[in-house]
């Protein structure tokens, strides 16, 4: 599902790092996204795993304030339209970057498992 969140979020034409994987001294791009996955908890029938609720907070950072108000809203749209469910809508988040502002956004998935075939 990784793949899927990371796409999505590239057809609106930014990069997309894994939150903290940009290192000290390295210049931040003018504007991406980072996601952090912080859930993943298996449901069960039957003595087997079915399904897996998947959590993600997506963050945006740009030097454009005027972009972190509408890119994420883009975004928000359009994980929704992948089948991603919307949680909170996106607020303010502060960046170690003093030239950048940020916005976060929960995002949740639920990733059925099917059975394979005998």
């Amino acid at each position: 599902m990784r793949e899927k969140l990371i796409e999505t979020l590239e057809s609106l034409g930014y990069d997309v790092y894994l939150q903290g994987s940009l290192t000290e001294g390295e210049d931040y791009p003018a504007s991406f996204f980072t996601f952090w996955q912080f859930q993943g908890d298996e449901n069960h029938y039957d003595n087997d795993a079915v399904s897996c609720d998947l959590g993600y907070w997506v963050y945006f950072y740009s030097t454009d304030p005027a972009l972190t108000e509408t890119v994420p809203r883009q975004a928000r749209k359009k994980l929704k339209e992948q089948g991603f469910i919307p949680g909170h809508a996106p607020f303010d988040l502060s960046c170690d970057e003093p030239s950048h502002t940020g916005k976060v956004m929960t995002i949740y998935f639920i990733e059925n498992y099917k059975e394979e075939q005998k």
